[in-house]
């Protein structure tokens, strides 16, 4: 099974259980690293989550995919919180994130860069809107690569 289905068949099987207990399913990813295969759950939840929900939702993720099978690899699941710096997936994402510091890459130069890092002043849907120093960025929603929360040192 290829990484996307991969991906789409754990969402499929975790998805109902996290929301119906109060947890986000942040991300998914599954790599190999080395030799190893690595399934890796991002769950977050208002207030954070700690090693014990980690937990309990590890021995879930776990029976699941016993269950169902998708994965015919030998893998290590892990499963965390996305960090400080987390990800910014979704249009939802993004929206929550107005407000806070983030940094977010391109695919193309704007305004002469692919790298804006600063506050996000607004999103519409269609356009993000990052200040950077005393600067406003427009940044057309299609055109971002990647997004996440920013750390301010």
């Amino acid at each position: 099974m290829s990484t996307p289905k991969i991906k789409t068949a754990v969402e499929e099987m975790v998805g109902p259980y996290l929301n119906s207990n109060g947890f986000e399913l942040v991300d998914i990813e599954y790599v190999k690293e080395g030799s190893h295969f690595f399934l890796r759950i991002f769950v977050d939840k208002e207030g954070g989550i700690d090693i014990d929900d980690c937990g309990r939702i590890s021995e879930f993720v776990s029976e699941q995919l016993d269950k169902n099978d998708p994965i015919t690899d030998a893998y290590f699941l892990e499963v965390s919180s996305p960090g400080a710096e987390r990800p910014l997936k979704k249009q939802e994402d993004v929206t929550k994130a107005i407000g806070k510091h983030v940094y977010i890459t391109t695919y193309e130069p704007i305004s002469g860069a692919k790298e804006f890092e600063g506050l996000l002043l607004s999103f519409d849907g269609e356009d993000v809107i990052i200040r950077v120093g005393k600067k406003d960025h427009t940044i057309p929603y299609t055109k971002v690569a990647s997004a996440r929360l920013a750390i301010v040192f």
